[in-house]
């Protein structure tokens, strides 16, 4: 019980980010119960991710809300333990994120909410096409924030942490491993050209043709992150983490 109301009141927004919960013996008069009970309760939290509890003189329970980076890591650890490669995760995408650019054209407000941030990031993914790693950064994020923008908070959370996971290994490969004329200039533009096809349906509110084109885009761009050397990529929570939590 006293878990189930300190959780409320994080997701409720009472308890923000990086706040620390008071010291336990003035936790036992906001809630009587035993030391073993709150300390429970605590663990617990912690154990959800609500909280993180320092130790020394300055500890404390200090409140951690959780992200969809928190999201897609979990997600990560859990499809790591099944053995399960990128390109299941690609697959994953090439099924919802369609969906997510039709939902993008719905949009009454698009002009204003959603066509500004991908004509940006389009533009700027263009002025940077001789580079791969900044290209392949910028194509990403214009991916993302199809998602991020379409409208539906519980695709925005679930298709975003597929699309955080895929980013990361993509990102990861761009910086490691590829070389960069692996990825002909000509691919590269034209890949950001259908880019260009997407926004402009979006912003028509053309929705079937939205969902069409990023279907046959992701066919096409999925190939990209294959390593030659290694018939599959095994999913690598530490690959996600190291891009969610520390850029």
């Amino acid at each position: 019980m006293v878990a189930d109301q300190i959780r409320e009141r994080i997701l409720r927004g009472d308890l923000a980010e990086g706040d620390v919960l008071p010291k336990e013996a003035e936790m036992r008069e906001q809630y009587p119960v035993n030391v073993q009970s709150l300390r429970e309760a605590m663990r617990i939290l912690e154990a959800e991710g609500l909280l993180r509890v320092r130790r020394g003189n300055r500890g404390g329970a200090v409140v951690h809300r959780p992200t969809p980076g928190n999201v897609a890591y979990s997600l990560s650890m859990v499809l790591a333990m099944s053995d399960t490669d990128i390109t299941d995760v690609g697959r994953a995408l090439h099924e919802v994120e369609p969906m997510c650019a039709a939902l993008c054209a719905e949009r009454d407000d698009r002009a204003e909410t959603v066509v500004p941030v991908l004509r940006a990031l389009h533009d700027q993914s263009l002025r940077e096409l001789d580079d791969l790693v900044a290209a392949t950064s910028l194509s990403r994020r214009f991916h993302e924030s199809v998602v991020q923008l379409c409208g539906n908070r519980s695709l925005i959370v679930l298709a975003g942490a597929l699309e955080s996971l895929w980013s990361s290994h993509v990102t990861d490969w761009a910086s490691e491993r590829a070389d960069p004329a692996s990825i002909p200039l000509t691919e590269r533009a034209q890949a950001l050209a259908v880019h260009g096809q997407i926004l402009q349906c979006i912003e028509d509110g053309d929705a079937a043709s939205a969902r069409v084109i990023a279907a046959r885009h992701l066919r096409d761009v999925q190939t990209y992150p294959q390593d030659p050397q290694r018939a599959r990529i095994p999913l690598d929570p530490a690959v996600a983490r190291d891009r969610l939590f520390f850029g």
